[in-house]
């Protein structure tokens, strides 16, 4: 199971920075949806990070971020999931609370899936936006990028 996550993250790393790529060269789209869910999903995957942690994040799910950090955060998120996957026990049960204050516990295998599944989703619908506004589609296919 090591060796899917790590793939599977440096497959997610990979595709996000080639979205964020796209709107660092198109600046005004990030001013629209496309840069709220480009903050949403990398907001999200720095909170479950911290869930698995234990620590507090610094950001809030649907928080701004800056342009010219999209990169950084994206990379730090990165870093932290393979930290992640090299230490943490992935049948440990992780208790946490969602932005309305419930309580659930998830698995860490769970939560590292639910991240990568997050980002796909949402990353389909940042490049179909980009496309709406003429930016040339992104391949961003995990057997293209396994090719």
């Amino acid at each position: 199971m090591k060796t899917f996550f790590q793939d599977t993250f440096q497959y997610t790393h990979h595709s996000n920075l080639s979205v964020i790529s796209a709107v660092q060269d198109n600046p005004s789209l990030f001013t629209g949806r496309a840069g709220v869910l480009i903050c949403h999903t990398l907001n999200a995957h720095h909170i479950w990070n911290h869930r698995i942690s234990g620590s507090s994040p610094s950001f809030s799910v649907w928080g701004a971020l800056a342009l010219n950090q999209l990169q950084e955060v994206e990379t730090e998120n990165f870093s932290q999931s393979l930290q992640i996957i090299e230490k943490e026990d992935f049948d440990e049960k992780i208790s946490y609370q969602n932005t309305k204050g419930q309580t659930f516990v998830n698995s860490v295998s769970e939560i590292l899936f639910h991240i990568i599944n997050h980002s796909t989703y949402h990353r389909g619908q940042i490049v179909n936006l980009l496309k709406q506004e003429g930016v040339p589609p992104l391949v961003t296919d995990y057997i293209f990028y396994k090719r």
